[in-house]
């Protein structure tokens, strides 16, 4: 028997196939691009035809869309703070501090030790601004001509950073152009990002809270290998006081099944039709409306007539 789990992100959809003994037999990342139950739909659908829905023991999500998709497909939802932490104590016990970035959500969950077990003692996330997300980073490349992909690499040239404002997307964008008029280097300002998201998690997020080592850090952004420099500089950590689990872009979705493991959850297979009737419903409903007019003489005559100014006279 198998369990799914699936996080489902604004970015991303991550998901992992475990097995009777919490083994990871498939882990992925997939970008959603703006529709997120279709690309759940679409995993499912495959993961169903690979293992058969006799072997699905549970279906387990967590995330921003992840309460949706488990009422529409009879799965078992987790909170996200919940399933990153569970993730981490059961792979990592020894953590004490997760910092989690992905594309529009950044989380900061302090745990400590009680009773022979490791606990969730605190957390805080980011607010609606793209400023201290992967979307920051994404959105500031963009305008310097790099894909997301190639900014760590790029960055990790750098030796003298600049300092760039991290806190506002709009002042960043502002400290970028002036740099960018002085002749710096690209691969300077890039580098300067991340050490302005780094910067920005540590004041904005962690809110003067002690970063208790060792840190585990995770989500897509934690593939930047230049953030992970941002991070052991700004947060002065030693060398094994950072840890990058893994898996690190899934532990959401790990969490969740270990979850519904722990809590003795068995959904069976996902109810993929209920999830098809709703994407055609949404399908059906979101009609375009009509295109706005000045007036409706604009919209029965060619050449509408003009109005002259006739106050004064």
């Amino acid at each position: 028997m198998i369990s799914i789990g699936i996080d489902i992100g604004s970015v991303s959809t991550d998901v992992v196939v475990m097995d009777e003994k919490n083994r990871i037999l498939d882990d992925r990342y997939i970008r959603n691009f703006g529709k997120p139950i279709q690309t759940s739909l679409n995993i499912l659908c495959e993961f169903m035809d690979t293992y058969g829905a006799d072997a699905i023991a549970r279906v387990t999500y967590t995330g921003t869309g992840g309460k949706l998709m488990a009422h529409l497909s009879g799965g078992f939802f987790v909170n996200e703070i919940i399933a990153q932490a569970k993730a981490v104590t059961t792979l990592y016990p020894e953590v004490r501090t997760i910092m989690d970035i992905g594309g529009e959500d950044s989380k900061l969950i302090h745990l400590e030790e009680e009773g022979g077990s490791v606990k969730i003692r605190d957390f805080s996330m980011n607010t609606l601004c793209a400023a201290g997300t992967g979307s920051f980073l994404d959105q500031q490349a963009t305008r310097l001509g790099y894909k997301i992909e190639e900014l760590g690499e790029i960055a990790m040239q750098s030796e003298n950073p600049p300092r760039i404002a991290g806190r506002c997307s709009v002042f960043a964008k502002s400290d970028m152009i002036h740099l960018q008029q002085i002749a710096t280097p690209d691969k300077d300002i890039l580098a300067g990002l991340c050490y302005a998201l780094a910067r920005n998690f540590k004041s904005s997020i962690g809110r003067g809270e002690e970063f208790r080592r060792p840190i585990a850090f995770q989500g897509g952004v934690a593939a930047n290998v230049a953030m992970r420099r941002a991070f052991t500089d700004v947060l002065k950590l030693k060398e094994g006081e950072l840890i990058i689990p893994e898996h690190f872009t899934s532990m959401g979705a790990i969490g969740s099944v270990l979850q519904g493991v722990e809590e003795g959850i068995t959904t069976g297979a996902p109810n993929l039709k209920a999830i098809r009737d709703y994407l055609q419903k949404v399908e059906r409903d979101d009609k375009p409306m009509e295109p706005l007019v000045l007036s409706s003489l604009h919209s029965k005559e060619e050449n509408p007539p003009v109005f002259s100014d006739t106050r004064g006279t």
